[in-house]
């Protein structure tokens, strides 16, 4: 959970709310053929998740708050053929500006892990 505060308060928003957000913008670029389970325990909830029919957009991302400012890590699977380096600059790019201007929190790192090949 990042928490911060501003004139009017303080402003918490889930891991599960940043989850969701990087999911969906990650999965958005061209030859990202899906997110990938980052650890077991991720793999435990995603498997409970689809019985319940839950959207499944956060597996595969880990967002941390360092000194005020993200840290977001994403496991993907890529379609075979393509330029993963090329993959890898649209991810960042994509979900440090998605990131930003939805939440106005400021992306440190976007570190992207090509888990699987399809």
């Amino acid at each position: 959970m990042v928490k911060f505060e501003n004139p009017n308060g303080y402003i918490e928003i889930t891991n599960n709310y940043f989850g969701t957000l990087v999911g969906k913008a990650a999965q958005s670029c061209f030859g990202v053929t899906g997110m990938v389970n980052s650890n077991p325990i991720q793999s435990v909830k995603s498997i409970i998740k689809n019985r319940v029919g839950s959207d499944n957009s956060c597996q595969g991302v880990i967002v941390k708050s360092i000194n005020g400012s993200l840290v977001i890590d994403l496991h993907i699977s890529v379609s075979y053929g393509v330029n993963i380096a090329a993959i890898a600059d649209s991810i960042t790019n994509k979900v440090r500006y998605t990131v930003e201007s939805v939440t106005d929190l400021k992306v440190s790192k976007v570190n992207v892990f090509v888990d699987a090949i399809n």
